[in-house]
């Protein structure tokens, strides 16, 4: 057994020594159980004060290894003999492995000889309830020698758990006769056995989306976790028996420093996790929300800055971020190292000469000399355009990956300035293919941070709340891999209209640029998208790019939010809104980099908030913008020119279903502008003919469709009614559904033409039929009773909004153009929000002329365009501070 094993078992052995143990394990006045269950409860105690005063994460869990084998053994000893022929107890897994936190998996395997199992089996039953009794929850498995080799030799989870077995009473020979039976010479072969952990791995790290940097990460499993150390581990294991992982510094595999790094992040990972199944009471390796709070507190991370109250969790979560990032390195590192040597122990083939720094063998690239990088640190960021340049190639030579690791600090700002530096990184850029996987490499590899210090800085940066899904330098990679796809071929299938507008593009490079840069100032105080652009211009200059195209950059830079606030929360049916947009982006050139790079934005930074209802906002701010600039933007369309236009194109669709002109126009002649401006042309022939058909008794008209790519609408015709809005989004609140966008309309006669669009609690599109048929019966049924006023919601507020407070924000405008008041709120989300804000407009008389709905994360972010009872705006400051004062207290949860 190694050296570092040894230290450990005695540091575990000082905390709680074998002969204290059994002496209060044995002071059971004839009652076992009492003493084992207080034996236990005293070793918690113990193993959490240790925590507190800063003792080694390694010291703990070795140490709740040592105290359950002490346990294990005492109560073997209750129930058979220590020296009982033909059955031995052992551990297996990663208590085999000497590895127990507080509530960890205890495995067990009761290994007998295939004789002696039948006479023992009271004394081992009896055992198995003595553990349940105690309040030790052991798994164990019950195996004779041969189903182990035969087990063992069928699935590579049961050799894996059964190599880290260890000894621990019992017939002992049993034991090394089960070790002889699985070397690597008779069941999994070690070629073998790299592969399938390798697979494991990948396959691993598909079911977490191929990233660590997610907002509530497991610590055990999520890339970078401690299940990458295990299977470094393993590996090991199994390929020259190596007991420790110390030993791979004996082995040539890590430098004493790669060691320390790889301890160090172990150390951490198991003081987290450490502290997750103190906190929960129970087996917990996801860092939720809550509990990132509450480590981060534990870990003594305090909120310094009043301004943000968020600075602890954010700077704690930062350090295991970039712990994982390290680890990653490691582990990739490792296995190449791994694969070398197992896989390929024959001679090299051919090298092929790259230049005078760099070759390429057997598909790596490798540096030539152990001093490229000290001789010309801007060979750091040469081999990544190199990679990029040279196709098909596997990745960088693990022991260059060690000399990168080893030599980044040389990056100074003397390399930075360098003209070779800076035209090597621009070049990276213009190359455009292999763009986002290298950018990935240098974050891994740390090249990244040092050439830029900026984004150094958001390297491992979160921010505690919903909407962002990502670490910002996460988010960021992404933001540039979504637009590299929509200038590839093989994926024009995803966005097309966007592959179209990337082709119309004359200089990728400075999209690119603009998404690299758009969060680089993030975490600093400020405005970011100032900040931002500041610095990525001043960058463009520094490498040599025209001021025309520095001015691009910086202006995709400060304005990336515009559209998407736009499209969100303002009326893009006004055409005063189109033209102050319009007049915003000025030219068709700089609206095609905006929207492709809104939509790389939104795509990169949760997945659940792109959707068709999305997509199809921006596209219709698009297309509106790009007419505006075709007409000029001194010339913008009038509000009756887009009512003609909308009913122009809905004539031929009509006419297909029967409908002429006349009897459109008609109908049409009841509904005032407004509906012909918050509806599509394929929307009014989807009302029209169902409104035409509806008879008296058969309102009201409920319909439910998915029209015009816009996700599903729930449109509502008949009688208006007092509390209709409240109502309705009441009862699609109660059906547990998201409610992404409100227009609400009354006709001159009295009737509402009210439409939802409206998707599922989890972000998914409604596409059972059987959900619209019910969907369509509880509106009926609630908006057809006129004694209904209200709808109770029993739905609970979520468990991870729980965690998040957003106080209630109301700003109040007035659209004179349109004679109504705007109302923008920010307020936490919760279950009937839409419900409750309409019952207290109704009670103040207030109208709702329409919505602009958007859940951000935890928040909503809502617009609403109100007038009072007689259709004016709003004005009379009373009346609006009862308003803002009323919704306040409404909405602020006390338990947020």
């Amino acid at each position: 057994m190694g050296a570092e094993l040894e230290l450990a078992e005695d540091e575990a052995a000082s905390v709680f020594s074998a002969r204290k143990v059994r002496a209060r394990l044995r002071a059971d006045d004839g009652k076992p159980v009492p003493a084992f269950r207080a034996t236990l409860a005293w070793g918690k105690e113990r193993l959490l004060s240790l925590f507190h005063e800063g003792q080694a994460a390694e010291s703990l869990v070795r140490a709740r290894a040592h105290l359950v084998d002490e346990v294990l053994r005492e109560a073997w000893l209750r129930h058979l003999s220590p020296d009982s022929p033909g059955i031995a107890l052992i551990a297996v897994g990663g208590y085999g492995r000497g590895e127990l936190l507080p509530s960890s998996d205890i495995d067990i395997l009761l290994l007998h000889d295939g004789t002696s199992l039948e006479h023992l089996r009271k004394s081992l039953e009896q055992l198995t309830a003595f553990f349940w009794d105690i309040g030790l929850e052991v798994g164990s498995s019950v195996r004779s020698l041969d189903e182990c080799a035969s087990e063992a030799a069928k699935d590579i989870t049961v050799i894996t758990n059964l190599m880290e077995a260890r000894y621990l009473t019992g017939d002992e020979s049993l034991f090394g006769a089960m070790q002889k039976r699985l070397t690597p010479d008779k069941v999994w072969p070690v070629a073998e056995f790299f592969r399938a952990k390798k697979a494991e791995q990948q396959a691993r790290y598909r079911k977490y989306d191929d990233t660590g940097y997610k907002l509530e990460p497991n610590v055990k499993e999520s890339p970078g976790g401690l299940r990458d150390i295990h299977t470094i581990g393993w590996v090991a294991k199994r390929h020259f028996g190596a007991s420790t992982l110390s030993e791979l510094r004996d082995h040539g595999f890590l430098t004493k420093q790669e060691c320390d790094e790889l301890f160090a992040g172990q150390d951490l990972l198991w003081r987290v996790r450490f502290a997750l199944h103190m906190i929960t009471g129970r087996r917990e390796d996801r860092l939720l929300f809550d509990h990132q709070v509450k480590i981060a507190s534990l870990f003594g991370y305090v909120n310094s800055d009043p301004q943000h109250p968020n600075q602890a969790v954010e700077q704690f979560m930062q350090l295991y971020y970039r712990t994982i990032k390290s680890l990653s390195c490691l582990n990739d590192m490792l296995l190449q190292l791994f694969e070398e040597a197992i896989l390929h122990p024959l001679p090299d083939a051919a090298v092929k000469i790259v230049n005078a720094r760099f070759q390429i063998r057997n598909g790596y690239m490798e540096a030539r000399n152990d001093d490229v990088f000290r001789k010309d640190p801007e060979a750091l960021i040469e081999i990544f355009l190199l990679m990029q340049q040279h196709r098909g190639l596997e990745g960088i030579r693990a022991q260059t990956v060690r000399m990168i690791l080893r030599d980044t600090r040389l990056i100074n700002d003397e390399v930075r300035n360098d003209v070779r530096a800076r035209t090597l990184f621009m070049e990276m850029f213009r190359e455009r293919r292999g763009l986002t996987r290298n950018l990935r490499r240098m974050n891994r590899y740390g090249v990244l941070g040092r050439y830029l210090p900026a984004f150094g800085k958001v390297v491992g940066l979160m921010q505690y709340d919903l909407f962002h899904t990502l670490t910002v330098d996460e988010h960021t990679l992404y933001v540039v891999r979504n637009l590299r796809r929509f200038a590839m071929e093989r994926f024009r299938h995803e966005m097309p209209f966007c592959s179209q507008r990337m082709d119309k593009i004359a200089k990728q490079e400075l999209l690119y640029l603009a998404g690299f840069f758009h969060d680089m100032a993030k975490g600093r105080g400020g405005d970011h998208s100032d900040i931002g652009a500041s610095e990525a211009r001043q960058f463009c200059l520094d490498h040599g790019l025209s001021h025309t195209d520095a001015e691009l950059v910086a202006w995709l830079v400060k304005s990336h939010l515009v559209m998407s606030l736009t499209a969100q929360r303002a009326d893009i049916t006004d055409p005063q809104v189109i033209a102050e947009f319009t007049r915003k982006v000025g030219d068709r050139t700089h609206l095609d980099y905006l929207f492709l790079m809104t939509v790389a934005d939104i795509r990169a930074t949760n997945p659940a908030l792109w959707n068709s209802w999305r997509e199809s906002l921006l596209l219709d701010l698009y297309k509106a913008t790009s007419r505006t600039l075709e007409r000029g933007i001194e010339n913008p369309l009038r509000q009756e020119e887009m009512v003609d236009e909308t009913q122009a194109e809905a004539t031929p669709l009509l006419a297909a279903q029967g409908i002429d002109a006349a009897t459109a126009d008609k109908a049409w002649a009841r509904f005032g502008d407004e509906y012909f401006l918050r509806h599509s042309a394929e929307e009014l022939a989807w009302h029209l003919p169902a409104i035409l058909k509806a008879r008296e008794e058969e309102l009201p008209l409920v319909i439910v469709d998915t029209v015009g790519g816009r996700g599903t609408t729930v449109f509502v015709y008949m009688h208006d009614r007092d509390h209709l809005f409240a109502l309705s989004t009441g009862v699609l609140a109660r059906l547990g559904l998201t409610i992404l966008d409100a227009r609400i309309h009354t006709s001159a006669d009295g009737f509402v033409l009210d439409s939802y669009v409206v998707m599922e609690g989890d972000g998914s599109p409604i596409q059972n039929p059987h959900r619209h048929e019910e969907i369509r019966e509880q509106l009926r049924k609630v908006l057809g009773d006129p004694a209904i006023s209200r709808v109770e919601i029993n739905r609970r507020i979520p468990h991870r909004l729980k965690h998040f407070n957003t106080p209630t924000t109301i700003y109040v405008s007035q659209d004179e153009a349109r004679a109504r008041t705007v109302l923008e709120l920010v307020t936490a989300d919760q279950p009937g929000l839409l419900s409750m804000i309409g019952r207290a407009f109704h009670k103040r008389g207030i109208l709702l002329d329409a919505a602009k709905i958007a859940t951000i994360g935890e928040r909503a972010e809502d617009v609403f365009f109100i007038t009072d009872s007689a259709h004016r705006p709003i004005t009379d400051e009373e009346t609006l501070d009862d308003l803002r004062e009323v919704l306040t207290r409404t909405l602020d949860r006390s338990e947020a």
